[in-house]
């Protein structure tokens, strides 16, 4: 018998299940189902949404475990009594509520249309209010849970959302019997039993040393606030934690044995850092899509600013787990492409047989470091680490009547490698050794970029060649929890294998680190300018934006 685990990755527009081998990792067979309802953003139920809520249908989530799992399964060619694990990830913080059995709350016909009673997505960014009064409340009554998160608790995470719940919709709150993360929801779905995972409770709820913020906490937020402990799950569970086994009939929705072990849920980006194989202290991993998330392990304890958390045993056993990001990567050269490339290059690139992407690449690549006369900041989307601020915009210094789509485009990608760096710089001077970097996702297809990270950082870059980095890792964290492997720090390495090849390994370039060392200076004074109260008029032109939009929707 050839021993094999399931993985499923739940991402922002689809899930995608993998089925692998516990002796080599080896990928067998994966398939992908695109969530029906996608992200709604624009409007529910025929009524327009205000700016910046992003919500989903959880039945979506229960469709995906009916369709990738047996069609992976059959692609596979495995019997499914090899089967002997099964794990998820999710992203998060992706949150929703419930009633007494687990129903979303939304499926009910009394609230079909309320909002409140939808998940909450990650990137949904409208309890920014909330999210003030949230830090307020900490920094002056809890601030060594602040310090587990950098100083500032993010308005996307579990305790602004939930507040903003609480005094928007009073009714859909009193209904609520749980306030769940939608991991831990679909983990128990398959189980039968709530546990939070300690990925998901650690990160985005503010579990710190065993508890969530107490009652007195809570209720200076908001009076009557600390019902949410009541709401939140318990027990809490480790990554690859056996958390219970898979029932009848969720063994009859996926066609995946009954009694199989299965894991505590995990974060997306977490279950990555094993795919990688990069669970050691000084390795960084990246995984760069539309947005760029940042792990490593760590056997101390550091304070960095703007971090997404720091909590023992969250990614790996035994070691601090860090999570820090970016807020948009790939979102930010899709919207240049999307909206500011003229049709001269979109008709050369068709003429090339080649995407916009790939286009403006090659011309990018004949540059030298610094050859466009362009610095951008890379807050389109807001500023996640070091910042922690959504209210945060892009800009491009340095444009004549002479700069080019193919500058402009370069000058972007070279904007989210410095920002990079600032994490970086963050890990270090907090005492966290960055030794080499790691990258996963969609973004490590365009070598230009690739080799730009490893100038603008100084450091070693490898490629993770996991093409569904998420649910493989999810995969090894099964493995773990059906007691294939100790730990994660010994399956990783079984598992995900890294080969040194030219193409996966990309090494700084003396003459470019030089050359980047000088913009990032340049980078870092407009970073700190605009980031850090020099000049907040990024903010005032939001508000002014969102005032507006706001009127109109009301017309």
């Amino acid at each position: 018998m050839s021993r094999t685990v399931v993985g499923i990755d739940f991402g922002t527009l689809s899930g995608r299940a993998v089925v692998v081998s516990v002796a080599d990792g080896k990928i067998l067979a994966s398939a992908e189902h695109t969530y029906p309802h996608g992200v709604i953003d624009r409007e529910l139920a025929g009524q327009p949404l205000p700016p910046d809520w992003a919500l989903q249908v959880p039945a979506d989530y229960v469709e995906v475990l009916g369709k990738v799992v047996p069609e992976a399964l059959e692609a596979s060619g495995v019997e499914t009594t090899d089967v002997v694990g099964l794990a998820v990830d999710f992203t998060s913080c992706t949150v929703f509520p419930t009633d007494e059995a687990y129903r979303p709350l939304c499926e009910r016909p009394e609230f079909e249309k309320r909002p409140h009673a939808y998940v909450k997505l990650w990137k949904h960014h409208a309890s920014q209010r909330q999210g003030k009064v949230v830090n307020e409340v900490l920094a002056e009554l809890a601030p060594e849970t602040l310090a587990r998160y950098g100083g500032e608790v993010s308005a996307d995470w579990q305790l602004a959302k939930a507040l903003a719940l609480f005094e928007e919709d009073r009714e859909v709150w009193d209904a609520a019997s749980h306030f769940v993360e939608a991991g831990d929801w679909i983990v128990q779905l398959l189980t039968g039993k709530m546990t939070a995972s300690m990925s998901l409770a650690g990160y985005k709820g503010n579990f710190v040393d065993g508890s969530y913020p107490s009652a007195k906490v809570l209720d200076a937020m908001a009076p009557g606030f600390s019902r949410l402990l009541e709401l939140v799950p318990h027990p809490v569970a480790r990554p690859g934690e056996r958390v219970g086994s898979l029932t009848a009939e969720a063994a009859a929705l996926t066609g995946l044995p009954e009694g199989i072990a299965v894991a505590a849920a995990n974060i997306d980006a977490h279950a990555t850092v094993p795919a990688a194989n990069a669970c050691e202290p000084g390795q960084l991993t990246l995984i760069m899509g539309t947005s760029t998330c940042h792990m490593m392990t760590s056997e101390s304890f550091g304070e960095v600013p703007g971090i997404g958390g720091i909590v023992p045993d969250g990614i790996v056993k035994g070691l601090w787990g860090y999570e820090a990001g970016q807020a948009g990567t790939g979102d930010i050269f899709g919207w240049f492409v999307d909206n500011c490339v003229p049709p001269s290059h979109v008709e050369a690139a068709a003429a090339r047989g080649v995407g916009v992407h790939e286009y403006l690449t090659e011309l990018a690549a004949r540059q030298q470091a610094g050859e466009h006369g362009l610095l951008a900041l890379d807050w389109h989307s807001g500023n996640r680490s070091i910042l922690d601020d959504t209210e945060l915009t892009g800009l491009m210094l340095g444009t004549t009547l002479t700069t080019t789509p193919e500058d402009q485009y370069r000058a972007l990608l070279e904007s989210t490698a410095f920002g990079t760096r600032v994490i970086i710089e963050a890990f270090r001077d907090a005492g966290i050794e960055v030794n080499d970097l790691v990258v996963a996702g969609g973004l490590v297809k365009n070598p230009l970029l690739m080799q730009i990270y490893a100038d603008v950082t100084n450091l070693p870059l490898a490629i993770c060649p996991s093409v569904a980095s998420g649910a493989h890792g999810s995969a090894i964290y099964a493995a773990v929890a059906a007691g294939e492997y100790a730990d994660v720090r010994e399956a990783a390495p079984a598992m995900a294998h890294r080969e040194a090849t030219p193409e996966t390994v990309f090494a700084p370039i003396p003459e470019n680190v030089a050359a980047y060392d000088d913009l990032y200076r340049e980078y870092r004074r407009l970073h700190d300018h605009f980031g850090t109260g020099g000049n907040d008029v990024m903010h005032r032109l939001k508000a002014r934006r969102r005032e507006i939009l706001v009127a109109k929707s009301a017309v």
